[in-house]
């Protein structure tokens, strides 16, 4: 492998590892401001008890995330150079507002949320908590600004020297494809905290622990799939339109046309894409039905590989794979939010253990879609950094194979010891239910066996 193959490489694994974080921790700040909202309303401590116990799993996975995240930006001026250095008139100052308005946010109001209940009165705290989650939402929209401009660049000049030079930054932020990469994304996030809190909340119904507060994170998440499932699909279904118009290559990758189809192109549900042969072996699909999607149109015709070079062409099989991936996992979302929705007409919903059993194996497929649906989009913008303008194998820095893979070595060995310990530690406090409401306290004192709890209400625990 050369550099450019293992720096992308790195890249590609530093990235997967840091989006598993935020794509929990923007829906997981919702749920808790949702949360909180309702304790307020209805002074009903179930609602207590679940936001004390998902704040806590909150802060870890927003921890792991910045960790992740910083790592993660230092590889532009390690393996990404000379992109840093054409690109950076936009990307940096996109990256810079990102820093200077959602992580500063995010941070200066954390603390309240997790400890200032009592030192700061409920609607302080509410105020904090919202400002958190609205924190991660702007996070996610300036990466996903920065990243959508390097997918439909727009609002731009070149110099003389080849840098990327602003002009207008209206054009740039909302570029073509941004407002469906940001809906899409953001949907995702909900969905895969939904899944979580429905898999960990299906747990504990598998095991007898029906406590109030477990039947009720169970209900909110199956209630939040039902809802979300089918708009993501339709969301997913207007962002491919959107990359058809500015990206058709990626979508032909997708959908494996190696051929053009002036008359209708058939949808391949299943194959095994050979680039070299330029043909999906095994090839199963339906007739025409890729042009009805795409064009609305039976006869509607698609392009394919055949009018694109070689040297322009994505890895077709891994963008055809996991784009299938992704598109399966989400109709699997709605097969599981149609059937917690028909349980729960049928009253069902809390005692349905095969249910709770497709809840618990469905509990990571939201993360797996989030990969898969990144991998789809940034395989498929390949061989591109900046689309159409900026060549990956002119962007890389000036470094040898040798240093890159030392590095890539290092960083495996470091994350799976160190992320695997921190993801074994959320699944162990997910492990436990939440408190019941007999047992809310508000950010009260931590119970230790053996040692009697000061009631919530008491000077001393103030004061503690």
């Amino acid at each position: 492998m050369d550099a450019e193959i293992l720096a992308r490489i790195q890249f590609a694994f530093t990235i997967s590892f840091h989006i598993v974080f935020p794509s929990f921790s923007i829906g997981l700040a919702s749920y808790l401001t949702v949360l909180n909202a309702l304790w307020l309303k209805t002074r009903d401590d179930t609602y207590l008890s679940l936001f004390n116990h998902w704040k806590k799993i909150f802060a870890v996975a927003f921890g792991m995330g910045v960790v992740s995240g910083i790592v993660m930006s230092y590889q532009f001026g390690t393996n990404w150079a000379v992109f840093s250095d054409r690109a950076g008139p936009v990307v940096g100052p996109l990256m810079a507002y990102e820093v200077l308005t959602a992580f500063f946010l995010e941070a200066g109001f954390l603390g309240i949320m997790l400890f200032g209940r009592q030192r700061v009165g409920d609607g302080l705290h509410m105020f904090a908590t919202a400002m958190v989650a609205v924190g991660t939402l702007i996070s996610a929209t300036w990466i996903l600004s920065a990243n959508s401009w390097m997918q439909t660049p727009a609002g731009f000049s070149i110099s003389e020297t080849g840098q990327f030079r602003p002009d207008d930054w209206w054009a740039i932020i909302f570029n073509p494809s941004f407002p469906y990469r940001l809906a899409h994304m953001v949907t995702a996030a909900y969905l895969t905290t939904a899944l979580v809190v429905a898999a960990a909340s299906a747990w504990h119904l598998l095991h007898d622990r029906e406590t109030p507060t477990v039947r009720k994170s169970f209900s909110m998440a199956m209630g939040l799939i039902i809802c979300l499932a089918p708009l993501q699909i339709f969301l997913g279904d207007q962002h491919g339109l959107n990359t058809l118009e500015h990206q058709p290559v990626k979508i032909m990758a997708m959908e494996g046309h190696f051929e053009s189809h002036p008359d209708g192109a058939p949808l391949i549900l299943f194959g095994w894409p050979d680039q070299a042969a330029k043909t999906v072996h095994w090839a199963v699909e339906i007739p025409k039905l890729s042009s009805l999607i795409l064009t609305h149109s039976l006869d509607g015709p698609l392009k394919g590989l055949d009018t694109v070079p070689d040297e322009d062409e994505p890895p077709v099989l891994i963008v055809f794979w996991s784009f299938r991936v992704m598109v399966g996992l989400g109709f699997a979302m709605l097969g599981l939010g149609i059937w917690g929705l028909t349980a729960r007409l049928r009253g069902r919903l809390h005692t349905s253990h095969r249910l709770h059993q497709a809840a618990v194996a469905m509990g990571p497929a939201g993360f797996v879609a989030v990969l898969a649906g990144w991998i789809t989009t940034e395989v498929g913008r390949q061989p591109w950094t900046v689309y159409g303008y900026l060549r990956t194998s002119e962007s890389l820095s000036p470094v040898q194979a040798e240093a890159v893979a030392a590095s890539l070595i290092g960083f495996i060995v470091v994350y799976f010891f160190i992320f695997g310990a921190g993801t074994f530690y959320l699944l162990r406090m997910m492990g436990k239910a939440p408190g019941t409401p007999q047992l809310a306290l508000r950010d009260g004192p931590i119970r230790t066996a053996g040692i009697t709890p000061v009631p919530a209400d008491d000077p001393q625990n103030r004061e503690d």
